[in-house]
């Protein structure tokens, strides 16, 4: 492959005119989606997702065994299953929102910065792969990567596996543009507040639920224990959002108590203790308590997909509905919505630099 820094067109003071401009790529990541709601397509998928280290730790030996002895043979069907339940026309929840946010984000960068910014997204299993995507911007002469994984909170098996994939390929690279990682986001003042937005909206539309549950995606308690981050990192943005909503006309509006807006933690997978308190125990719980009337909302997800569509918006509601429950109601995440853009864009603004109207 020509270098991009080959000698182009000079001018009469000898410099490359080829090489004037710099250009900066953005690209966001998400974890990623099967190609289709079948068996074979979420053999693969699984395959893949399961196969990282970062994702299972135990023994590899041992657990490849397993993957391939007994979860791969009985996982495929049942996941096909509950991805057909979620699955629209245009594809997976997650890809199409996923893209949804590139475009909007795109038009707001371009505006800012003009065309010396461009924005891709990618996913971590599945397509399109980071690695695909990343050949791209090198096939583009990109001077700079601002990478963004989509996870307000850093974890070693979303965040951390997302470094992992993007290494992999500049590894192969002759030439290493610069790259700036944004590994977290959990506290910057913008997302906070779009989460806000969403939940006083809710209560204008629905009345103040008896119960806020901020519900994040869970991890083994092993992993808190062995260093990752995530955990503290889900209580302070859960604390951040108390503050908004007990503070100032915002707690006029939805009358919140402190002790009224809890903080659990969903998805739990095998007989491992994970990250506690468990959403499901705390659902079936709250009626017998008095709190029949409840929101749930999921910090954890930049985009709606299994986890928040299948898991909260169906499956967890009927356990709070067989325990007594008379009112669920799931508060959809940020997605493409204006105020979770915005927040986006003052993430990256530090990483591209002070934009500069054309």
């Amino acid at each position: 492959m020509k270098s991009r820094f080959s000698a182009g067109k000079r001018n009469n003071d000898n410099t490359d005119l080829d090489n004037n401009s710099s250009l900066t790529a953005v690209l966001l990541t998400n974890l990623g989606s099967p190609d289709e709601p079948n068996t074979s397509a979420l053999r693969r998928y699984l395959r893949e997702f399961l196969s990282d280290r970062r994702v299972v730790e135990i023994p590899r030996l041992l657990w490849l065994l397993i993957l391939h002895g007994i979860i791969l043979r009985i996982r495929p069907a049942k996941s096909a299953k509950l991805y057909q339940s979620i699955w629209r026309d245009d594809g997976a929840p997650l890809l199409t929102i996923t893209a949804a946010q590139k475009e909007k984000l795109a038009i707001k960068i371009k505006v800012q910065y003009g065309d010396n910014v461009i924005v891709d997204y990618a996913m971590r299993y599945g397509k399109p792969s980071i690695a695909s995507v990343m050949q791209k911007f090198q096939q583009q002469g990109v001077d700079k990567i601002v990478v963004l994984p989509l996870y307000p909170q850093y974890a070693g098996p979303t965040t951390g596996s997302t470094f992992d994939a993007l290494s992999k390929e500049l590894n192969q690279w002759r030439y290493v543009p610069s790259i700036y990682f944004l590994n977290t986001y959990h506290q910057n003042p913008l997302y906070i507040k779009a989460l806000t937005n969403t939940i006083v909206e809710h209560v204008k539309t629905h009345g103040k639920p008896d119960t806020l549950v901020l519900s994040y995606h869970g991890m083994p308690e092993l992993f808190r224990q062995w260093g990752d981050p995530y955990y503290d990192f889900c209580l302070q943005t859960s604390q951040l959002l108390k503050q908004q909503l007990l503070t100032g006309d915002i707690a006029a509006q939805c009358h919140f108590k402190e002790d009224e807006i809890i903080s659990t933690f969903q998805s739990r997978f095998g007989k491992a203790q994970w990250l506690q308190p468990y959403t499901d125990e705390i659902l079936a719980s709250l009626p017998k308590q008095g709190n029949k009337h409840i929101a749930i909302i999921s910090p954890a997800f930049s985009s709606d997909c299994l986890e928040t569509l299948e898991e909260l918006e169906h499956e967890n509601r009927e356990i709070f509905m067989a325990a007594g429950g008379e009112h669920y109601h799931y508060i959809a995440a940020l997605n493409d919505r204006d105020d979770h853009i915005d927040a986006l864009f003052d993430v990256l603004v530090p990483a591209l630099g002070p934009p500069e109207l054309n």
